[in-house]
């Protein structure tokens, strides 16, 4: 298993729904990246569609492909917590 120090948390934004839970996610930095959902999120049948903010562990070995551990929510203005 990855020691902490080996993962980066980003922000970003889901920009596409892909087959198998996993998603096109443009983080802060404009860079696309290819993430699947956490099992946390999985077993809590956390849904996400494209617009959602989410937060990604990326590793620092695969700067492409992430982990997405949380998604934010948004409260009714609009802004996300």
């Amino acid at each position: 298993m990855s020691d902490k120090s080996d993962i980066i948390k980003m922000d970003g934004t889901v920009v596409e729904s892909m087959p198998n839970a996993t998603f096109k996610v443009e983080l802060e930095n404009n860079h696309t990246v290819l993430a699947h959902i956490s099992g946390k999120m999985r077993k809590n049948f956390i849904r996400l569609i494209p617009g959602d903010k989410v937060v990604v562990e990326v590793s620092i070995y695969d700067l492409t492909k992430g982990r997405i551990v949380y998604r934010k929510r948004i409260d009714k203005g609009g802004e996300t917590n």
